[in-house]
């Protein structure tokens, strides 16, 4: 006597109606897996948009933002400072003014990126307002963290005739 139909094992079948065994069926999810994370660095590497962007180092180690601005030397006489203006220590989730003041060269837009500097905490890109003069003002936020004092880098960008120029300065933020 044979077996009943549901005591069969069931398989799947392709489109053609051909089984696929389970070997295939796990490289079909490794492979679509694979090409998931391919595609989310990707877009995290076009979206960070550094390309292209000349690097100057700081003129200091250990500048403190949250007492002074903070300047960079980019070359040929250009000077690149970054400010933010807070009363006080910088703090997460607390709007804070930015100021970008570019001297020895016309910028025709300025950023800034917060990042994290030992944990990735995703992308926090603040375009500046052109006030003149080589000023550019805005507002940026840093994110918070479930560290209690969490290490952060302000990543300044400026479009300029001889391409995109940048430096970056290094801060910490303490958890409330």
């Amino acid at each position: 006597m044979e077996a009943p139909f549901s005591a069969m094992p069931q398989r799947i079948l392709s489109s053609t109606g051909a089984a696929r065994p389970p070997l295939l069926r796990l490289l079909i999810i490794l492979t679509l897996l694979t090409l998931a994370v391919a595609l989310w660095y990707l877009t995290r590497y076009s979206l960070r948009d550094e390309a292209g962007v000349q690097w100057s180092p700081p003129v200091e180690d250990r500048c403190d933002l949250h007492a002074a601005p903070c300047t960079a030397r980019l070359g040929q006489g250009i000077t690149l400072g970054l400010a933010v203006e807070s009363d006080g220590p910088i703090r997460a989730l607390e709007r804070l003014p930015l100021e970008v003041r570019l001297a020895g060269i016309a910028a025709e837009s300025a950023r800034v990126d917060f990042v994290g500097r030992d944990m990735d905490m995703g992308l926090h890109r603040f375009p500046l307002e052109a006030m003149g003069g080589g000023v550019f003002r805005g507002e940026g936020q840093v994110a918070i963290c479930t560290e209690a004092v969490m290490p952060w880098r302000a990543k300044v960008v400026v479009d300029t005739p001889q391409g995109r120029l940048g430096s970056w300065f290094d801060f910490e933020v303490a958890r409330r």
